[in-house]
């Protein structure tokens, strides 16, 4: 009952950071409440029994990401008013093809059959048996850099293009 009350607890406290999040016009801002977001998600990782998954968000997500965010805002000075520089239909076309795309892929997966991980008879004691074997972190990290590769690489990828952007346009109003 009390694991329910703080399940229900911190999934409220994610949701209100999420959106406090989101309607913040000041980046920074908006930053510390992405954070409280990544907190309470950590703790419900915890709540569920996900340890290391719980861990590896305040580590992974809360510290190095969101210091990687917070360095990209102060490097573009995100904190003053300024006018943006996409405008214009044709960007906002282009975003909500962007965003169709997005819900169409989203579609595939929730509605393809797609094999599960551990096979069709998935279950507890199929999941203690592995993690027996493997330990926690190794049934993590074998799939990760065995089976997952190419997506781990575009992740990377997509976060080194990231943090190039934000250098270039840094660069193009000094």
């Amino acid at each position: 009952m009390v694991i329910q009350v703080l399940f229900f607890f911190f999934a409220a406290c994610a949701g209100g950071s999420a959106l406090a999040m989101i309607t913040r016009r000041n980046p920074v801002a908006s930053a510390m409440w992405l954070i409280g977001t990544f907190f309470s998600l950590a703790a419900i990782y915890t709540l569920l029994g996900a340890y290391f998954i719980g861990i590896i968000q305040i580590l992974v997500y809360a510290g190095a990401i969101m210091v990687l965010f917070l360095f990209v805002i102060m490097l573009l000075n995100l904190g003053n008013d300024y006018e943006s520089d996409i405008r214009g239909t044709g960007w906002k076309i282009l975003a909500g093809g962007a965003g169709l795309v997005m819900l169409a892929l989203l579609a595939r997966v929730f509605t393809a059959d797609m094999p599960a991980p551990l096979g069709n008879q998935a279950g507890a004691a199929l999941l203690a048996a592995k993690q027996a074997e493997q330990g926690s972190v190794g049934m993590i990290g074998m799939p990760l850099y065995q089976e997952f590769t190419v997506p781990l690489q575009a992740t990377a990828m997509l976060l080194l293009i990231a943090v190039v952007g934000a250098v270039m346009l840094a660069k193009r109003k000094v």
